[in-house]
């Protein structure tokens, strides 16, 4: 899911109190609460809901989460964050802006300037840059990168690329890049607006994979990315899952492939369907037993319900059999506190948001009649 950026001038006492809010809640049985300690507290990665209203859950523990939420590996970390901050605190800067180990942020430098020569110098003098990384905080991704990951644009930091970036990555991957970088690459680009729109997207896959990366490893980010990217790691000889043939509406491999999934891909597949409108996968994902109450997956919107993603997304069919099938109308998301109807509103879906709304005077009705 993504952070929760801090203001411009946190407080820790107001943190402090977020703290004990989410303590409170999970006393309450609070859903949301439990996917917010599943995803931001490690010892809780794949705990039930009841596992986690059962757990003596101390402060410390409410503290880690909301410093994890927050972009930071823990409580100690967020409030030197907040009480003697450095420049790579300084999240309203660019990442490049924000390194200070000089001759990796030349390196960054010469990267975005597309000068090739400069660059293969630069790394010839040092060699050990190409496997050097920096680490950035106060986000939920590009946490640890090394120098061939700038090559993404994400994050954003310019909103355009060099139209040699290929030329340039290569240069760096010939350099020595490690096969986790050269793979970490790889999601940042199948993922990337920057690089989409710049239409690099399929040059540099190409360029990964011929050095080694892992088409499979970023195939499910990739559906977040958009289809083609899918379909070029799939060229390049990834592997489809469940997840992927819901997200690609390959209703006949989700018959395949749906009896021997695993928990975890039946769980991912419903978030995927949802998302794109697949009515008949999300049915028959519902007809093999799957809640749909439950909270996407890590990595797959995770602050929300596959409701959500239906109604954000305009899928009146889709969010009409999840509310036939129980889909409840009053939870709210993990980041923004809204319901389902509330993100069609956002979104401007009228038909859906009407949808959504008569349902819940339904609901209400018939619970006064009770």
């Amino acid at each position: 899911m993504p952070v929760r950026p801090l203001p411009p001038k946190p407080s820790l006492d107001h943190l402090k109190y977020q703290a004990k809010d989410l303590l409170r809640d999970i006393a309450a049985n609070d859903l949301g609460a439990a996917q917010r300690i599943r995803e931001f507290h490690p010892a809780f990665t794949d705990a039930t809901d009841a596992e986690i209203f059962g757990a003596p859950l101390r402060l410390s523990d409410a503290q880690l989460a909301i410093a994890r939420e927050s972009g930071f590996p823990s409580w100690t970390r967020l409030k030197q964050h907040i009480e003697k901050p450095t420049l790579s605190d300084q999240l309203n800067l660019p990442h490049h802006e924000r390194i200070k180990d000089a001759i990796f942020r030349r390196g960054v430098e010469l990267l975005d300037a597309g000068d090739v020569a400069g660059l293969r110098l630069h790394l010839k003098q040092y060699p050990e840059l190409v496997v050097r990384r920096v680490v950035f905080e106060g986000g939920n991704y590009f946490r640890n990168p090394t120098l061939l990951e700038f090559a993404a644009e994400n994050p954003i930091r310019h909103g355009k690329l060099p139209p040699n970036i290929a030329e340039l990555a290569k240069v760096i991957l010939d350099a020595g890049a490690e096969l986790s970088a050269i793979n970490e690459m790889l999601t940042l680009v199948v993922t990337g607006r920057v690089v989409r729109e710049c239409n690099m997207q399929h040059a540099l896959i190409d360029l990964l994979c011929d050095y080694g990366a892992d088409p499979s490893s970023a195939l499910h980010a990739a559906l977040q990315g958009g289809r083609e990217a899918v379909k070029d790691l799939i060229r390049r000889g990834a592997n489809v899952d469940l997840p992927v043939a819901a997200g690609l509406g390959d209703m006949d491999d989700v018959r395949r492939l749906l009896p021997g999934a695993t928990a975890r891909d039946r769980h991912l597949a419903l978030a995927l369907a949802a998302q794109f409108g697949e009515v008949e996968i999300v049915r028959s994902l519902l007809d093999a037993g799957e809640d749909p109450n439950r909270y996407n997956p890590v990595g797959c919107h995770s602050h929300s319900t596959p409701l959500h993603q239906a109604a954000a997304a305009g899928h009146l069919e889709v969010v009409r059999l999840l509310v036939e099938r129980g889909a409840r109308l009053d939870l709210k998301d993990t980041h923004w506190r809204a319901t389902p109807a509330g993100w069609a509103r956002h979104e401007g879906r009228k038909e859906v948001e009407a949808f959504l709304l008569a349902q819940d005077q339904d609901q209400d009705m018939d619970n006064k009649k009770r």
